[in-house]
């Protein structure tokens, strides 16, 4: 009997002791102390950055931010949980739509929120800006929720606003249920559609300052209080300028990261690291090796070659109906023709183009009525339309009939 007690004391300490350790770690997310005395020796993890890189976290994209080529992948495209990396659309929501000197009230449900806090007390009053930054940097979930119900009434109507804002991006796998990330099934993004998320926020420049933040003083009921970002590239990786961190025990180590070097602007996400390590070390070794083997080329002079042999071959076999006016194209505007390429990947650059030869009228100005794609490996890295640079309009009864007088003219002579 005394030891079916024992046994069973034992289990049950257990069992407190595992709910004990998962409530501290969702506490905060820079609880894993790998020793950032060594962190130089973490950003020289990867020596050979010629080829590309083995990586742990299960989750993973490299893009570039102008031309927005994937350069590294690793089941990017899968729906995971991710974190605080919500707070990435959480913080653009709130940037546009609210004034950064907005005064906000903190509910009994924002400051006792669970998992990563800033420490706010109920009641008390911060700015937007100044919960922004707690947001962002700390990873305050009371932060979170506090924006939440000042925004939407309430997180349900908050999470409503995130989704519109998916859709707005053209997201396909994302699904948002709360502001600050916690674990959720029905909360989740890919690798992929989180690159695009934060691309879209870092053309904010309240949103780029905030992220790229290394210390701030904030003001809790006008008293200023200093934090710290959580983000251990920041300040440590040349040319990191964000952007958000990210830990539950579903997601595992979340990190996004924005950099940008040797004119290079590059965002690497990694999700479901098994730990704050890992994700740094698979960081560096992405950029390392993209800047390493990575330069931006302009590709408009192969477009232009392209378009040119093309205008000759058009002219020459062209078919009009119903119009008796010649078509003029033209490339339609060449948003971007600079894309990061290896140098092996220079000779394997290719072109197709297809077009119309046949137009019927009417036709309009900047009516498409052809495509160059250009490859590399095939690989289609971009396209370029080909327009009318004139309108093609029907022929008049008036044209009908002198073809026909001039018909019947020739036959009589």
């Amino acid at each position: 009997m005394k030891k079916l007690f024992y046994v069973n004391f034992m289990l049950v300490l257990a069992f407190l002791l595992l709910l004990n350790l998962k409530t501290y770690a969702i506490e905060y997310e820079d609880n894993e102390n790998f020793e950032y005395s060594d962190i130089e020796k973490v950003l020289q993890t990867s020596t050979s950055v010629s080829k590309v890189p083995d990586t742990l976290s299960k989750h993973i994209i490299a893009i570039d931010r102008n031309s927005k080529r994937i350069l590294y992948e690793k089941d990017a495209f899968s729906q995971t949980p991710m974190a605080s990396t919500t707070k990435i659309l959480t913080a653009i929501i709130a940037i546009e739509h609210c004034k950064l000197e907005d005064q906000v009230y903190i509910s009994e449900n924002a400051a006792k929120v669970k998992g990563s806090i800033l420490g706010i007390n109920k009641n008390s009053t911060m700015s937007m800006e100044d919960l922004l930054y707690g947001l962002m940097l700390r990873s305050g979930n009371d932060c979170a929720i506090a924006i939440a119900e000042y925004i939407g009434g309430s997180i349900d109507q908050f999470s409503s606003i995130m989704n519109d804002k998916a859709k707005e991006l053209e997201l396909k796998n994302s699904n948002f249920t709360s502001p600050h990330g916690l674990d959720d099934e029905n909360h989740y993004t890919t690798a992929y559609e989180l690159a695009i998320i934060t691309d879209y926020a870092l053309k904010n420049e309240t949103f780029k300052r905030i992220v790229g933040t290394k210390e701030a003083v904030i003001n809790i009921n006008n008293i200023p209080k200093t934090i710290s970002n959580t983000n251990e590239l920041l300040g440590n990786y040349e040319g990191v300028y964000g952007v958000k961190t990210g830990f539950t025990f579903n997601s595992g180590r979340c990190l996004v990261t924005a950099c940008k070097k040797n004119n290079l602007d590059i965002i690497v996400v990694v999700l479901g690291a098994d730990s704050k390590k890992i994700r740094t070390i698979d960081s560096v070794k992405i950029l390392n090796y993209i800047f390493s083997n990575y330069t931006n080329i302009d590709i408009s002079n192969i477009v232009q070659e392209e378009f040119d042999r093309f205008q000759d071959y058009f002219y020459r076999n062209i078919i009009i109906e119903k119009s008796d006016i010649k078509p003029i194209i033209e490339l339609g505007t060449i948003e971007n023709s600079i894309f990061p390429l290896q140098e092996n990947e220079l000779n394997c650059i290719s072109s197709e183009l297809y077009s119309l030869y046949k137009l019927k009228a009417p036709l309009y100005s900047k009516t498409k009525i052809g495509e160059i794609t250009i490859k590399i490996n095939n690989e289609i890295i971009t396209s370029y339309n080909i327009i009318l640079k004139n309108n093609l309009t029907r022929k008049t009864w008036k044209t009908y009939y002198k073809e026909i007088f001039k018909s019947l003219f020739s036959f009589y002579v």
